[in-house]
């Protein structure tokens, strides 16, 4: 199992950024697709974004498209989460995840079924 570190995380105004960085280890990374999800107070565990292993491919849901970007680094074994014009809705526990597979599965990629190994996670405010 490989262990996963976000950081990053934080309290910010409306319409500001964060940008979160997880950190993985073990020698096996580049052979993965990444994932970010979130998990709101009282709400379930939400798919938020992936990224192939290549990072050829990323993929968003719906709620943040146009204002989150993923990108990885195979190199630095690190996985981030750029996050613009944050929303009050925006507000939650933003985790990261190791896919089990070593490449996405369209019809599966947003189940957190998919993913085998996830981060302790990290806080993210955003203030109206």
């Amino acid at each position: 199992q490989v262990q996963l570190v976000e950081s990053g995380g934080g309290l910010v105004q409306a319409g500001g950024s964060l940008r979160l960085s997880c950190a993985a280890s073990g020698r096996t990374f580049s052979i993965y697709p990444m994932g970010w999800f979130r998990q709101a107070p009282g709400k379930e565990r939400e798919f938020a974004a992936a990224i192939s292993r290549s990072a050829v491919s990323t993929y968003y849901a719906d709620s943040v498209k146009g204002r989150f970007s993923i990108s990885r680094d195979n190199a630095k074994n690190t996985v981030a989460l750029q996050m613009n014009s944050l929303k009050p809705e925006d507000t939650a526990v933003y985790y990261c995840a190791r896919n089990g597979r070593t490449a996405l599965e369209y019809t599966r990629y947003r189940e957190m079924r998919e993913y085998d190994s996830w981060g302790q996670g990290t806080q993210v405010t955003v203030s109206s």
